[in-house]
């Protein structure tokens, strides 16, 4: 390693340290006289201790143990230091029960988003994904979204005896998200699909009366500024028959894990509701439909097969095949746009299907990490076509669904949304 690649390890290190530091509430060092210096102690952890490190702080007790877990995973100060040739000091050894004594303690010490951002690190910076294949890892392990991800790109390589294991924590993941999301996405959505169905005698409360006001402007009378409203435009009330169809379609590719993990549970909450006729496909070279395993997320996760390359235009094909009720269907098309396919075959698909009357929704991501890279000429191309593309989180997801049902400007956050 250089002296430049140590010193940037180094500052890494530095900067993971210091947002599991900063996120933890520790106990306080004591110095001998009584008095207590929490900046001191906290610089100590931050720098990973040894004699050049500046603080003079002593750690004991659980500060100790807390030094301990954080210089197994990001080392003790030494990659800002180290002369060229020289590697930083980390490691959590080679075997399952070291890695499962530290993922214990990691726990004892961080509250659960620091331990999911160390886990993470951990698999990274120090190749652990070979140990997840083993069932006494997995059961250590704080399960989250990343970590799903994770398992689902080693699901070829699991052994048997893993799989079940696995198949639990990626049931515990899926569960908490559905506990989450789905009360708000139902509810959110029956509402769309009420407003969604006009009609033309409604009671006084179900009146739209932005709409009907603008049909009605033609009846203005000036001397008594006011308007005449002599046709009434007001809100149905969904009934149990299908009035929406909604295709989710969703890239597989490695950058798209967390995407595929919450647009699989939402293809669930989705299929859950009679009035949504829902299909849910995924695609990298070819094309999977895992329509008829919506009644159970974990299976569709296991499902797919996360890397690999990218054919939209090929997965878009599929999904206008499907498509029976173009004005009442809504296309959300979950990608990073870097297309191996046909490009302009791809955009012609797009615009063939706006012009039937599909609601085309295109999603960098849909995950709470904000956009990834993407393929932005494809973008920009999708935004001139009237599908601007931007990267949504799980929270918005409902209100862009929403609006997509109304057939009403959709929601584009201010930031992460690179095209329109």
């Amino acid at each position: 390693m250089s002296t430049t690649g140590a010193v940037s390890a180094g500052a890494a290190d530095r900067d993971a340290r210091t947002e599991a530091t900063d996120r933890t509430e520790g106990a306080e060092v004591t110095d001998p006289a009584g008095g207590t210096d929490e900046r001191l102690r906290r610089w100590r952890l931050v720098l990973g201790g040894e004699d050049a490190d500046g603080t003079g702080c002593a750690l004991t007790g659980q500060d100790a143990a807390m030094d301990g877990t954080l210089g197994a995973l990001y080392g003790n100060g030494k990659g800002g230091r180290a002369r060229a040739g020289q590697e930083r000091s980390a490691g959590l050894g080679a075997s399952a029960p070291a890695v499962a004594r530290w993922l214990g303690d990691i726990r004892t010490y961080f509250p659960s988003s620091v331990v999911q951002v160390m886990q993470r690190d951990a698999i990274d910076r120090l190749g652990l994904s070979t140990l997840l294949l083993e069932p006494e890892m997995l059961e250590a392990v704080e399960a989250d979204v990343h970590l799903v991800g994770t398992l689902l790109s080693l699901n070829k390589a699991m052994p048997e005896t893993t799989k079940e294991t696995a198949r639990a924590v990626v049931r515990k993941v899926v569960e908490d998200l559905e506990k989450r999301l789905a009360t708000r996405t139902r509810a959110t959505l029956t509402g769309a699909l009420d407003r969604s169905a006009r009609i033309s005698r409604p009671r006084h409360q179900d009146i739209d009366w932005n709409r009907t006001i603008a049909v009605n402007l033609k009846h203005y009378l000036p001397e008594y500024r006011t308007i005449v409203p002599e046709r009434l435009i007001g809100y149905g009330r969904a009934s149990q028959s299908v009035k929406k169809e909604v295709v989710l379609c969703i890239d597989q590719s490695g950058s798209m894990a967390a995407s595929v993990v919450y647009a699989s549970v939402f293809g669930a909450v989705l299929a859950s509701m009679r009035s949504i006729d829902t299909r849910l496909v995924v695609f990298d070279t070819a094309v999977v439909d895992l329509t008829d395993q919506l009644d159970d997320p974990v299976d569709v996760l296991f499902g797919t097969q996360l890397g690999g390359g990218t054919d939209i235009n090929r997965a878009l094909a599929y999904c206008q095949s499907q498509i029976t009720r173009p004005a009442d269907t809504v296309v959300v098309l979950i990608s990073d746009l870097y297309e191996g396919g046909i490009r302009n075959e791809m955009l012609k698909r797009v615009a063939a299907m706006k012009a039937s009357g599909v609601q085309f929704v295109t999603l960098l991501a849909l995950s709470d990490e904000g956009a990834p890279a993407y393929d932005r000429e494809h973008a920009a191309a999708l935004a001139g076509l009237g599908a601007p593309a931007f990267a949504c989180t799980p929270d918005l997801f409902p209100e862009v669904m929403a609006a997509a049902i109304e057939k009403r400007p959709l929601p584009i956050p201010d930031t992460g949304s690179p095209a329109r």
